[in-house]
């Protein structure tokens, strides 16, 4: 299984470098990050539920750790991640199994 802790760092300082070479691109995405995370009608949990589920069918390990990680900050149970998790095998299919056991291991590294 792959260390998502590690992989979250890993991507992070890569975006830093990234920022110095084209810095309206990654402000562009945080700015489109944060307001696509506010609670409207839909709270925080929910929409990053959503990236989850988005990130295991897409195959996205970097969403994957991102998003769990703050999933576990915002205090989801394993439960509320195993149903998100269903949702993303019911739409993405076997590939999507796949990936939503590799997200029970992210579940299980940043709630410790």
């Amino acid at each position: 299984m792959k260390d998502y802790v590690e992989a979250t760092k890993t991507i992070t300082a890569g975006m830093k470098e990234l920022s110095k070479d084209i810095p309206g691109v990654l402000q562009g995405f945080g700015a489109m990050s944060g307001a696509a995370k506010e609670d409207n009608a839909l709270d925080k949990k929910t929409k990053e539920f959503i990236a989850l589920a988005l990130g295991v069918a897409g195959h996205c390990d970097g969403c994957i750790g991102f998003h769990m990680k703050e999933l576990v900050e915002l205090g989801a149970t394993k439960p509320e991640v195993c149903e998100a998790l269903g949702a993303a095998i019911f739409m993405g299919g076997g590939p999507s199994l796949m990936y939503a056991a590799e997200a029970m291991e992210a579940y299980e590294q940043f709630s410790k």
